[in-house]
């Protein structure tokens, strides 16, 4: 795309493909969002994490995306915490150490197991660097925020993928 093309608000996405990326980021985040205000309020525990953030990019902005689709999406996210947390907890209190190990050994397991997800990685740092919070939960931290955020997430982008038309997602189970 050329800088004309782009002052002028054209783009090669067309218009429908965008108005479904947008309505499903926005759908997905605010699913996880609205749990964990709900269901976790006062709890001090959120279900919002950043790497969701990317996620939502691939899986409703790059549906056709390997990387994208549920396999990857929830077994990326899953093993990235697990290592995450393994990570912290075998370096404890030596960080500069933990975050590297967490996300290059979660990119090598995301290989090793065909579920590259690359938002898997700032999921693994998240567990090292996320702070108290997130440290006290320990090996939950897998199943939550993580899991359940990811299969919120995944199910508003069955449902939006689904209705639109000219959408195919997931390409693959």
């Amino acid at each position: 795309m050329n800088v004309y093309n782009f002052l002028k608000g054209q783009s090669r996405t067309p218009k429908t493909q965008i108005f479904w990326s947008w309505l499903g980021a926005f759908l997905g985040i605010a699913l996880v969002s609205l749990v964990s205000r709900f269901a976790l309020e006062g709890l001090g525990l959120t279900l919002v994490i950043g790497s969701f953030g990317a996620s939502a990019v691939l899986i409703y902005a790059a549906i056709d995306s390997p990387l994208a689709q549920p396999r990857n999406l929830m077994g990326g996210h899953c093993l990235s915490a697990l290592v995450g947390v393994a990570a912290f907890q075998l370096f404890l209190g030596e960080i500069w150490l933990a975050a590297p190990l967490a996300v290059a050994t979660a990119i090598a397991l995301m290989q090793m197991t065909d579920t590259l997800h690359p938002p898997g990685g700032a999921t693994a740092l998240i567990a090292v660097i996320g702070g108290p919070g997130i440290h006290k939960l320990g090996y939950m931290y897998a199943l939550f925020p993580v899991a359940t955020g990811a299969a919120c997430l995944l199910f508003v982008a069955l449902v939006v993928n689904r209705i639109a038309p000219d959408r195919v997602y997931p390409k693959s189970l």
